[in-house]
């Protein structure tokens, strides 16, 4: 016999992920609508609203603080 879990309703919102779906999408419009084939990290962060800052603080994608040495 099959098991099949029940629905159960959500009534709990991760507000982080719902913003980071937000950003993404738009990153998503973003790059659909542009003429090169990446974005720059200059429009990146037009488009995420965000001051670029040092380049020297930007951390890769995926490596999270992991990849930074301590100040």
């Amino acid at each position: 016999m099959l098991y099949v879990a029940g629905h159960r309703p959500t009534t709990v919102q991760d507000h982080v992920a719902l913003v980071e779906i937000d950003l993404t999408g738009e990153l998503m419009i973003a790059a659909a609508a542009a003429s090169e084939d990446r974005l720059s990290p200059d429009r990146i962060d037009e488009v995420l609203e965000v001051d670029g800052g040092d380049p020297a603080d930007r951390v890769p994608p995926g490596t999270g603080t992991a990849g930074r040495c301590p100040d």
